[in-house]
């Protein structure tokens, strides 16, 4: 198996550690102080651009950890369903590239699959039909 790069190493560590309930409650935990803090420092415009230069500075780089894992995440389920449909011997395999087609040609497939699932619930075909 080949080795991630050390960004991709670096973004699902970060985003394995930033999304548990403790680095919440630390966040959470600097703004009430830095809340508290503000009568004591008189809501001084350093006691403000403290905040605002570190949020949004927290805010930017996550975003683009957030972006990188979507998306890989997002890649990597497409993969396994396009696998699976594969596999399936009676599957429709026009939709193993789905995300490539056009407006027009997701929309037609999409009626076409609304009237088999409205066809089932009415009970006029079997389940998993296509």
């Amino acid at each position: 198996m080949r080795r991630k790069s050390l960004f991709s190493r670096f973004a699902a560590r970060a985003a394995a550690i930033m999304g548990r309930p403790a680095v919440f409650g630390l966040a959470f935990a600097l703004v009430v102080v830095w809340a508290i803090s503000g009568p004591f420092l008189g809501f001084s415009e350093i006691w403000q651009l403290t905040i605002n230069t570190g949020t949004t500075i927290i805010t930017f780089l996550m975003v683009f950890l957030i972006q990188n894992s979507q998306n890989r995440d997002a890649e990597t389920v497409q993969i396994k369903l396009d696998a699976l449909l594969h596999a399936i011997e009676r599957a429709d395999n026009r939709l193993l590239d789905l995300e490539e087609m056009s407006e027009k040609e997701i929309l037609k497939l999409r009626k076409k699959y609304e009237a088999v699932a409205a066809a089932a619930r009415a009970g006029d075909e079997a389940p998993g039909a296509a």
